[in-house]
Parts: C-alpha cells; structure tokens; sequence
C-alpha cells in the first residue's frame, strides 16, 4: 500500500489528540449540527485544526439546506478558505482535518484538493449506514468508483476497501483506531467509555433529521 511521505509524524500522544477531538465534538460540533438538522440538512460536521497546538481553525457543519454540495467537509473547507485572509491563513499541510463522519466520495476528493494531508474521523462508513440510515457513502463509492479486476470473484471484490487510507496525499484514521494506540489500558478503556457516551449524543440528532425526512422537511440533497 502507498505510504504517504508528505505527512510529518503528529507531534502529539494520541490520549492527546482524542481528548481534544471528542471535546470539541461535544462542545462546537454538535451545537452547530443541531442547528442544521432542524432545517434538513444531514449530521455532520468538521473542524480544521493546527497539527502544532490542535487549536480549531474552522468550524462548520452540513448545509444541504443551502446546497447539496455544502457536506459538512466542504463547508468547512469553504469557510476555511473565504474567511481567513491568505496573509493569515496556515498552509494545509500544517493542520489536522477531523470529520465527525468518515469523508464521502466528494469530501474524500475536497480534503485532497485542499492540501489537507491528515484526517480523523469518530463514526465510520458503516455507522452512517447502520446507525442513522443514511448508506449513500457506501453506495457511492461502490457504484461509482469501485470497478472489479478482471477475474476478480466476488469475495475478493467484497473485501476490498473503497479507498486507500494511507496514500501519496493524506493519511486517516478512525477515533477507534486511534484509541487502539493508547498504551495504558486504562486510558483506552476510558476513551471506549466517551466515544461511545458521544456517539450516544447523536441518536437524538438522527431523530430529529430522519422525522424532519418523513416530514419532508426542505433540503436541496437528492439522496437524504
């Protein structure tokens, strides 16, 4: 598999990296997502962060309201952009990018093009689907990028990931992952606890958009 040699090792332990994440899920992210499925738009949000001091950056959520381009990922990469002069804007490449849901076809593609070259995210692919009926990631991905080999049987196909996690331009992680890297056990155990406490945070989000859903409630998404 390529390995990315344009990300610098983070500099921070990741007891450190998950605490600030899950904080500032728990204190901007979910407010901000709250907001935007109360007028349609889907539960994920994003925040771009500094690798040195894991300060956030920007901040933003879905805006499927507005547009079925403005994902949570672009949003905030948008925001990123417009809002913050050149002069005092930090190079990509010297952030961190966190997605409170693993990236779609079209975040995946944003993050690239944008020169972020290392993200996490808390709830994966599977999640989207199981958890809050939303499978269009998946789907996506399979439908449209992923092509069979020739000769290639269907359990190969199956097993095959959707993208490649650690390549030439970024590389990702899932929160899990990031906790398997905890050395102290105790310390793993504790942050089992909160991602599972946080990920509990958002069942009420989810209720609210898929009611919001059946009400026909507006969104510019073709795929809600």
């Amino acid at each position: 598999m390529p390995t990315n040699t344009n990300t610098p090792p983070n500099p921070h332990p990741p007891s450190t990296l998950l605490t600030t994440l899950l904080t500032l899920t728990e204190s901007t992210i979910i407010p901000l997502t709250t907001t935007g499925v109360s007028s349609g738009s889907k539960l994920f949000g994003a925040s771009i962060l500094s690798r040195d001091t894991l300060s956030p950056i920007t901040t933003a959520t879905n805006n499927e309201a507005l547009s079925p381009l403005l994902h949570g990922e672009i949003n905030c990469i948008q925001q990123f952009f417009t809002t913050i002069p050149p002069s005092s804007r930090p190079s990509p490449s010297s952030c961190i990018f966190f997605a409170t849901h693993e990236p779609c076809s079209l975040c995946l593609s944003g993050i690239t093009w944008a020169g972020f070259n290392e993200f996490y995210y808390l709830f994966t692919y599977e999640d989207s689907r199981d958890a809050f009926n939303i499978p269009y990631d998946i789907d996506i991905l399979e439908e449209v990028f992923k092509v069979r080999g020739e000769n290639e049987g269907e359990g190969e196909f199956k097993r095959r990931g959707l993208y490649n996690k650690n390549n030439k331009f970024f590389k990702s992680k899932s929160l899990g992952e990031l906790i398997e890297e905890v050395e102290d056990g105790k310390e793993r155990e504790y942050f089992r606890g909160e991602v599972k406490r946080l990920k509990g945070l958002y069942d009420a989000l989810s209720e609210t958009y898929q009611k919001g859903k059946a009400e026909g409630v507006g969104s510019e998404s073709v795929w809600k």
